[in-house]
């Protein structure tokens, strides 16, 4: 955004970071309406697109990258254009960090000398329907999860629940909305308030204060901000959130089924993540967390055969992706041999995922 608002003009107009407006709605509960709102800021960004790819053209002149990868959606036509009228010859690259497309013009625009970067074979199908040939759809088998969500873990799991004062013989389930949690958080806990649960706040103090009150007929742990969330992860048993990418890739590499939620309320572009979830059965999808209870008891009920499928799920994105950019990168020699390496390079001598037995 530095380039691209060098003045800085939506937090002067807004009074705020666009991420910082984007989250305290999400963390209100504020969700409704935002296909629309995307589809106004889609209108801006066109108006304002000889500017901005202006903009990069002089940027991308002076920098001179030999490559461009873009991770963030409705900005690829501009970003592209500034590119290809600055270093014609560099790759440009699209990795959609979402399981699909939101057409039109979220990730995909059409007629672009690009690559696409996809983690599933519905963001491959979309990009091929848009007219790109197999030379610029690449397909990996996942969304990026960090590298230490790879790791095997270390953790003494009954200890580690002892430590926080949770009973290891029951089933936990780990409770997550993001960075700033939701307020969706509340009617969760009153609903689940029989069903040990770790809840992780992120930045909303507030919203940790308030669960932290609520009366208890189980266990339960509050969590605000924390970068241990993978640890927290392998305590669980099961996983309750918003449709994320992220959250989602990363509940499945630490073995866990997910409860999602699909409704009105539920973000355009994560639509689809939960129709993943169903489709790949990986989970349960309710219309409202109105229904938690009913969705808890069911997956404790079906724990091993979900754990079984997630179990099948194998995402390999961060270990994939170097070698499709390093190949794209010097298309014209043999891809580097130390991206073959590159899991022993990270201290990982091979990917693992969690698949614990499930507590009884």
């Amino acid at each position: 955004m530095q380039v691209l608002d060098p003045q800085d003009v939506f937090r002067k107009t807004m009074g705020m970071e666009w991420e910082d407006l984007y989250n305290t709605r999400l963390a209100r509960g504020w969700s409704l309406g935002l296909a629309q709102e995307l589809k106004f800021l889609q209108a801006l960004i066109r108006l304002a697109h000889p500017a901005m790819a202006g903009r990069l053209r002089r940027h991308w002149r002076r920098t001179k990258p030999d490559m461009v990868v873009s991770l963030i959606p409705n900005f690829n036509r501009p970003m592209f254009e500034g590119l290809a009228g600055a270093r014609p010859a560099a790759p440009y690259v699209t990795i959609l960090t979402d399981f699909a497309d939101l057409p039109p013009h979220f990730w995909i625009e059409p007629g672009q000398a690009q690559h696409f970067i996809c983690g599933t074979p519905k963001a491959v199908a979309q990009a091929r329907a848009m007219g790109y040939g197999p030379a610029r759809v690449h397909a990996v088998s996942g969304m990026i999860v960090r590298p230490d969500f790879y790791q095997r873990s270390r953790i003494d799991r009954r200890a580690e629940l002892l430590k926080l004062n949770l009973n290891p013989d029951r089933p936990t389930g780990i409770v997550l909305f993001g960075g700033h949690g939701s307020k969706a958080m509340q009617g969760i806990a009153r609903r689940l308030k029989d069903t040990q649960l770790i809840m992780i706040c992120g930045h909303n103090a507030a919203l940790a204060e308030r669960l932290s009150a609520m009366p208890l007929g189980a266990p339960r742990l509050v969590v605000g901000f924390t970068s241990k969330v993978r640890d927290f992860m392998q305590l669980s048993d099961f996983f309750i959130g918003k449709p994320g990418p992220g959250s989602i890739s990363e509940a499945i590499q630490q073995g866990l089924p997910v409860i999602v939620v699909n409704n009105t309320w539920t973000m355009p572009q994560e639509r689809y993540n939960a129709q993943w979830v169903s489709e790949t059965r990986t989970g349960i999808v309710l219309d409202s967390f109105k229904d938690i209870r009913a969705g808890v008891d069911e997956v404790i009920a079906r724990l091993p055969e979900l754990r079984a499928r997630v179990a099948r799920i194998e995402n390999r994105a961060i270990f994939e992706i170097p070698e499709i950019l390093d190949r794209l990168l010097h298309a014209d020699r043999p891809a580097a041999a130390h991206f073959r390496d590159l899991p022993r390079a990270r201290g990982l001598a091979e990917p693992h995922r969690q698949t614990g037995a499930p507590i009884r």
